[in-house]
């Protein structure tokens, strides 16, 4: 029997339930010819006093300077028809904003033009970039709700070179109430990227983990899905759901709409498990599943913490050169 044989029963996804987490304390301690104690879990890079020792060794996390899309540097190629990807997969955890943040890079790398559309209330994609989600005044959330903003309104341009990011924050966890009783409620974010289209080589939206209203305006406005499948054993749970929901679509509301690729993430090449489940998500997406594997990497998971995509953070790392991998067939797939 396959690990993967009640993926093919079509056994139904049972989602995690959230945890809260008590709010850490703060409690002051004051001690005479002793200094404050602070723990500091991030920290925006100053310049450092002129006596003060500089640690050329040591990753700060570097705030991203708010800009507008009128501050964006021009644009040195032309660029063709725009292509709208949807990184989907209903199963939190899978690296889906990690897979947007570093494949944008990369591909920034390559000289391509890319938006990276956020429509995760957590906006992991958005702090992922060293964006810092309380000093925006607009989000994706003002480009869904109100017919006046437009998603050039809310655009930081080159967060990294060649990348722009539509940030989201947790006020877009709002939206799918709001939309439910909004005109063309499915169509709001196709029309708002229609604005962009002739701008950029590509658009990736980060999906939340679910297969909500959000979700749904990402597969309408879409061209492509790219899929991230984690390598571990219920990596496929679910995943029959999303499908289901892919073909709705695709009946009803956005005729074009496929898989553009499946890609694995987590791979960890010394365990038979990794090996196993690589081998039965091939056997079944055969030629979608993209040649590129992502591995494990401290580094890639460390990344997001510093504001920077994998390919800044540790460039010559194993972690990088997967994502470059996947940015080169990314673009030999068209």
């Amino acid at each position: 029997m396959g690990l993967f044989d009640s993926f093919k029963r079509q056994v139904s996804h049972h989602e995690t339930p959230e945890v809260s987490i008590p709010p850490a304390s703060h409690a002051e301690e004051k001690d005479e010819g002793l200094e404050d104690a602070r723990v500091v879990e991030r920290e925006v890079c100053a310049e450092p006093a002129a006596d003060e020792p500089v640690d050329e060794g040591m990753h700060t996390f570097v705030a991203t300077p708010l800009r507008t899309y009128a501050d964006k540097k021009p644009v040195k190629h032309v660029v063709g028809a725009t292509k709208v990807i949807a990184i989907l997969n209903q199963k939190g955890g899978v690296g889906k904003s990690t897979t947007a943040i570093n494949l944008g890079a990369a591909l920034g790398e390559l000289g391509k033009q890319v938006l990276l559309v956020d429509l995760d209330p957590q906006g992991n994609t958005s702090s992922g970039l060293g964006i810092e989600k309380g000093e925006l005044d607009r989000c994706v959330y003002d480009v869904l709700i109100d017919d006046e903003t437009t998603l050039l309104d809310v655009i930081v341009p080159d967060v990294c070179d060649g990348l722009d990011v539509a940030p989201a924050t947790i006020n877009l966890a709002g939206a799918e109430v709001e939309l439910v009783s909004a005109m063309a409620r499915e169509n709001r974010l196709k029309e708002a990227i229609g604005s962009v289209r002739g701008k950029y080589d590509y658009v990736f939206i980060d999906c939340p983990p679910s297969l909500g209203l959000l979700t749904v305006n990402a597969l309408v406005a879409a061209d492509k899905l790219l899929i991230p499948i984690q390598c571990e054993f219920y990596a496929l749970e679910g995943v029959t759901k999303l499908l289901d929901s892919m073909k709705r679509v695709k009946t009803y509301l956005n005729p074009s709409l496929d898989i553009f690729g499946v890609l694995l993430t987590m791979y960890d090449g010394r365990t038979t498990l990794s090996k196993q489940v690589a081998s039965e998500v091939r056997g079944f997406f055969e030629k979608l599943v993209f040649d590129a594997v992502i591995p494990r990497s401290v580094k890639v998971s460390e990344a997001p913490s510093f504001g920077q995509p994998i390919t800044e953070y540790d460039p010559t790392g194993k972690g990088a050169q997967a994502y470059r991998d996947l940015a080169k067939e990314v673009v030999r797939r068209g």
